[in-house]
Order: structure tokens, then sequence, then C-alpha cells
């Protein structure tokens, strides 16, 4: 009989305490040493998804921790998908596929019909790899939720995987947090925590030592590692909390980019090349005394197209937006936001909202129909426009991803694009909208800065039309941000402690990339 795969469990204090970052860095360092490493996450709350090459939806946090193990992403690492669709209704997206709608409370008695989902996805993985990191949810000390839990220390006990618990320092507290949850476990869960880990951690490390040996004392862990605080790693997010640090003030860039804060915003790392630029300065606004005059306006994706275009109404963001374009701001709506850009968004069969229709922004001779067959497609494409955004761009090859529900009709030939393939399958279709001077833009392609000519062009022609000169930063390699993670992993954490706890024999020879 095969045995199965090793496994190390990363659980937080809280949300947004680096349990994911961390995560993708040491499947990154045990991939480097040698070892077939997969990730794992039961259940994931979160918008920022992607789509993999079988055309399946999974948690864009897995997808970014198989790259840096290099696999290639699968459900069976993130089973469970929930994408919050209104504040207490989501749709649940299993082994890739919508399965249902529920609200929360509805879910919790669902969950233990979905529990054999999770077990075996992770007994395959185990199956096919050395060792499989999993990522929990949250804290696993919220004990209103316990008696429901499938994704934190009911998936340590069911692999009686040893776990590591990270607190953030960075928002303060990090002692009282650390202990706070190991004093609310039970026995036998505190008994699986076989580490602390202090994360984001800014100064000397000399100053922290009395409490890192007092919160061993107390609480019988050893503290296996500080992680310094990591600005600029460019590894995708999954929480949107963290889009209210995500890139510090630029007051010397070239160009200005406003993304709109939607209440429901989806898929946000298709903002991630433009802040990885160095001559962009990318801001996050909900108000529209703070939108200002933007060279680029863009509209993200949203879970709830209806509910955000009310909410763009009523915070009086869509007139702002509008006089924004007539003042000669370009736009550009991806997704959800192109839908919002049209005209009209109708609803008839209530997929997505109790409304019939909404009046659109007008910025594009779009309109939009909700249907319930969500579309999920790998893509390629090229760009058949060559004036405006576009200008110089016709021919490109652009290579992203769709996930909408619905469809777009647009006014004859206003497609900034060409359709090649979905999902491996060679096909001919007409994607986006585009308007008559150029500069307001929709398309269905989530990832479309990822395709770096095409970046580097638009953003040029920005700079263009503002009479400012633009040079592009050298692309940002994943696969840099991977190493330099692992770089400081092996010098903040006691990686000899980390593999004897996982019961792996630790390398003699020097790692490697």
């Amino acid at each position: 009989m095969t045995r199965a795969g090793r496994v190390l469990m990363v659980q937080g204090t809280a949300s947004s305490a680096g349990k994911s970052v961390l995560v993708t860095g040491l499947c990154r360092l045990f991939r480097q040493d040698g070892w077939r490493v997969a990730p794992f996450k039961a259940q994931n709350m979160s918008n920022n998804s992607y789509v993999t090459a079988a055309g399946e939806e999974m948690g864009r946090a897995q997808v970014e921790q198989a790259y840096a193990a290099g696999v290639e992403p699968d459900v069976r690492m993130n089973p469970i998908l929930l994408k919050p669709e209104a504040d207490h209704r989501s749709q649940v997206v299993v082994l890739g596929r919508p399965a249902f709608h529920l609200s929360g409370l509805d879910f919790r008695t669902r969950k233990a019909a979905l529990w054999p989902v999770v077990t075996r996805a992770l007994d395959e993985l185990r199956a096919q790899y050395d060792l499989v990191l999993i990522e929990g949810a949250g804290s696993p000390a919220e004990i209103n939720l316990r008696d429901a839990d499938i994704v934190n220390m009911r998936v340590a006990r069911y692999a009686q995987a040893p776990v590591l618990l990270v607190g953030d320092i960075d928002r303060g507290g990090v002692f009282a947090h650390l202990y706070g949850t190991l004093a609310l476990l039970s026995a036998e869960e505190r008994a699986l925590v076989r580490g602390l880990v202090i994360n984001k951690f800014r100064g000397s490390r000399e100053l922290l030592a009395p409490g890192l040996d007092l919160i061993a004392k107390l609480t019988g862990v050893p503290v296996l590692g500080v992680v310094p605080y990591l600005p600029d790693l460019r590894i995708a997010a999954e929480d949107a909390a963290t889009l209210d640090d995500a890139q510090p003030p630029r007051a010397d860039a070239s160009l200005d980019v406003a993304v709109v804060r939607l209440p429901r915003i989806a898929n946000f790392d298709d903002i991630d090349p433009l802040m990885a630029e160095p001559e962009v300065r990318v801001r996050f606004v909900a108000r529209p005394e703070a939108l200002g005059r933007p060279d680029l306006i863009v509209l993200p994706g949203t879970k709830a197209t209806i509910a955000d275009l009310a909410w763009l109404r009523a915070t009086g963001l869509a007139t702002a937006v509008r006089a924004a374009a007539a003042h000669g701001a370009a736009v550009l709506g991806i997704c959800g936001g192109y839908q919002m850009l049209g005209r009209v968004v109708r609803d008839p069969q209530h997929v997505e909202s109790d409304q019939l229709e909404a009046a659109g922004l007008g910025l594009l001779p779009a309109e939009t129909e909700f249907a319930p067959v969500k579309a999920t497609h790998r893509v390629t494409a090229e760009v058949t426009t060559a004036w405006g955004l576009f200008e110089g761009c016709a021919g490109l090859e652009v290579r992203g991803y769709e996930i909408h529900m619905g469809r777009t009709h647009a006014g004859a030939n206003t497609a900034p694009f060409r359709l090649r393939s979905r999902s491996g399958e060679p096909c001919v279709a007409a994607d986006g909208c585009l308007s008559a001077d150029g500069w307001v833009a929709g398309t269905y392609l989530h990832g479309l800065f990822e395709n770096d000519a095409l970046r580097v062009q638009m953003l040029r022609n920005l700079a263009r039309r503002k009479g400012v000169a633009f040079r592009p930063g050298l692309p940002a390699r994943r696969a840099e941000a991977y190493d330099r993670l692992v770089a400081c992993l092996r010098a903040a954490l006691d990686v000899a402690a980390l593999y004897r706890i996982v019961g792996l024999e630790a390398p003699t020879w020097a790692p490697s990339a």
C-alpha cells in the first residue's frame, strides 16, 4: 500500500494574518528542495477566482500556491469555493462547478454533505504528492462556528496534520491573539499546534526576543520564526481587505489609474500588473470626491452587477465616472465592469437579482442579459482594433480567462478582441466593445494586463494622450516573486524544525530555484 503524502497545515489567528502568502512560500521552498508539493484549502470564500485548463473555477490563492509548487492548478486543491453575491448569499462552487446558492445559515446545514468532498480531494492529493500544504481560513478559534467547521481544525484532526499558527504583528496585539487562539482550542486541537510564526514584523528581532520567549513559555509551543513585512511581493491575494494597503503612494508616477472599489469586487488581481509598473499610480476609490481626474478609470469585475450599479448611483460615483470620461479620462470595464458600462443590464430569470433590469452607465453601445449557465473558459484572442486605448495593438495575441453569467450584445464592429480558442477548442467570436473615440472599452477577458506587450502599449497610449513620457518597468515575473519570498523564509524560519515536524528528510545539497 502506497504511503500517504505528508501534511503541514498553516492556520492564522485572524483573516489576513498572512496564511496564503506563507503557504505560497512554503510550497516553493519544499519544491526547491526536491519534493513534490501541492497546496490545499478545503473551503475558500473569495470572488478572486481563476479558471483552470479544464474550464473549472477555483480560488486564486491556491492557483498562486500551485504555481509556486511548480504544478498545474487543480480544483481538488480548493474543492469548495464560496463566492459572495450579497451580504447573506453566496454561490457555492464544488470541484470547479457552480452547485447551488445558499444563505450563510443554510450553508451551515449543508456542510455535512460537503465534508466527503473535502476528505476525498485531500486523500487524492496525498496519494499523488510527497507533501500537501494545507491552509486554514480565518481563525480556528471562532467558537460560534466550530460545530460546522470543515476548513480548520476538523481538517487538521482528520489528516493528523501538524499546525503552524500565524499571527500578524503589524496590526498589533499579536501575543494576545496567539495566546487567546490557543486557549480557545480543545486539548486535542492544541496538541496539533507545533509552532508559532510571527508575521509582518518591522524592526529588530532583538527587541522582540523577550516576548518570543514568554509566549513560548506560556503556551508550551515554540516560536519557529519571525517573518518580516514584505512590501511589493506581487503575489495574488484573496481578500479585498488587502486593497487598503495595495500600493504605496507614488507622487512621481507618470500615469494615474483609479480603480472603482465596488462593494462586491471580484478578480481584483486583474490590476496587479499595473501596480507592478513603477510609473503607474493605482488608487482604489469608493467616493466620488476621491476619483479626481485620472488618466484611466477601471471598473473591475463584480459578483453582483445590478447591486453594484445601484451602489454606484447611490454614492454619486456613476455621475463622477461619466463626468471624468467627458473630461478625457479613459475607461476600461472588465467582466461585470463591462456590463455596467453598457446601456442596460437585464435579468429576466432572476439569476442575480430580483430586479428585471437596471440602466447601465451608457458609455458603451452594449446590452447585457443574464443567463443561469456560467461561462468559465481559458481563452486566447487577438486585438482587432488600432485606435484609442488600443492604438498600435492590432494583431497582438492575448491570453486570459472568462468567468461570467450572461451575454453582452454590442454594436456592430465595436469589439476590440477576436477569440481564437476557448477551453482549448478553436472558436471565432468577438469579445468586448469599444466606444467610437476609442477611449472607453469593455471586455470579458480577465488577465488582460498580464499580457506584457498589450499592457505596455495601452499605457504608452495613455501617456501620449496626456503628453508625458512613459518608461515601462521590467516585466514582473512570478518566479522572481516566489524566489524572493523563499529566500526570506529560509532566513526567518527554523526550516530544520519544519522538516522534523513534517517528517521529511531535509536535503543535504544546496537548494536551487
